[in-house]
């Protein structure tokens, strides 16, 4: 049996983020794009899948979704630079941007407090049971989140870090 992989050739696990996937409001100066994601090694009976990416060190209680992205086809194993584009435009035909914690519907870059020992972002991607998950188009990302694990066959993840 392959082993479930996601991989970036653009943030490699255990790294420190570059600059550029910063976000661009709140004193950060980023570009504020994704980064090529790509996975790997998925279980039969795949039939969607979810990625996001999330600050567990956010000084937030509760940490910070800084994307998440549902019903992408089981055909897609790939997401492209800056996929997480606002409204969209540039994710496979199906797939939905849920809100983030900036309160848009697309990529929104690390942007940690100065001066805050650098925050580990966990970038991972969910192989699903079931080809849509049934969630509202403004759903919180804890909805979504338990309804993703509750449909997940197989999760794979890596983490790197990122301060100013």
């Amino acid at each position: 049996m392959t082993a479930f992989t996601l991989t970036s050739p653009d943030i490699a696990a255990g790294s420190t983020i570059d600059q550029s996937f910063e976000f661009d409001s709140f004193g950060c100066t980023g570009r504020n794009q994704s980064p090529v994601l790509r996975w790997s090694g998925a279980p039969v009976g795949t039939k969607s899948f979810a990625v996001h990416v999330y600050d567990p060190d956010a000084p937030t209680g509760s940490g910070f979704w800084h994307w998440y992205v549902i019903d992408l086809p089981p055909t897609v194993t790939e997401l492209p630079a800056n996929a997480g584009a606002q409204g969209g435009a540039n994710l496979p035909q199906g797939a939905r941007q849920i809100r983030n914690d900036y309160g848009s519907y697309a990529w929104g870059g690390m942007c940690p407090p100065p001066g805050d020992k650098p925050h580990r972002y966990i970038f991972t991607v969910h192989a699903l049971s079931v080809a849509r998950i049934d969630v509202p188009d403004d759903a919180p990302a804890a909805l979504t989140g338990f309804m993703v694990n509750a449909n997940t066959l197989a999760k794979a993840s890596f983490t790197a870090t990122y301060g100013r």
